[in-house]
């Protein structure tokens, strides 16, 4: 809520909360995973409410899928929410769009670079330019990268950094360049710095 607050007062341009636990599997009525409460949708909600935006956008690239976000806001025309992630994985869904608002586009364990730019271009990039949010928020999970234990997609630090200029040009298409990221999973300490670092580089540099 505060990044969000400090990016509608123009405070800063882009935020990037770095929490634990992460929130993207806590659903509406139940924490899961090691999600208790929904960071990225309490966030998306403040939007909507206090600073009262008629569209925002939820970007999720962590290699689980965001089923509680998705739980949150599939009823919810104003968010548009995209999303990549290994299936199948737990929470073992998300493989069916449930709702005109929710873009799911699941990722086959061993595939990485090729098949993850191409969801972006092809999937997430339409739909957001269709949606023409206010606000951008990132579900910035980094457990897709190669060297994390959890998963098996092949993300490198490089593919983080190029998703990150391509959600910044949505953003500034037509959002004013708002952008609030939060910290998801990621496992492999090195990788998970080394990934972080590159996001928010590009957060800060445009």
């Amino acid at each position: 809520m505060l990044g969000v607050d400090l990016v509608m007062r123009k405070e800063c341009a882009t935020a990037f909360c770095a929490v634990r636990p992460p929130g993207h599997h806590a659903e509406r009525r139940r924490a899961m995973g090691f999600c208790l409460f929904n960071n990225v949708a309490v966030g998306a909600a403040h939007a909507l409410e206090a600073h009262g935006l008629e569209r925002v956008a939820i970007v999720d690239f962590d290699v689980h899928h965001g089923n509680g976000t998705e739980d949150i806001f599939q009823a919810d025309p104003r968010v548009l929410m995209v999303s990549t992630f290994q299936h199948p994985l737990y929470p073992y869904c998300g493989v069916d769009n449930p709702a005109a608002n929710m873009v799911n586009v699941p990722l086959a364990a061993g595939e990485g670079s090729d098949a993850f730019r191409t969801a972006v271009v092809e999937r997430w990039l339409p739909a957001l330019d269709a949606h023409r949010p206010q606000l951008v928020l990132i579900s910035a999970g980094f457990d897709a990268h190669r060297e994390d234990p959890l998963a098996g997609l092949k993300l490198t630090e490089a593919d983080y950094a190029w998703v990150t200029h391509e959600l910044m040009a949505v953003a500034a298409r037509h959002a004013q360049r708002r952008i609030v990221s939060s910290l998801e999973g990621g496992y492999a300490l090195s990788a998970l710095g080394r990934s972080v670092t590159e996001h928010v580089r590009v957060l800060v540099e445009g």
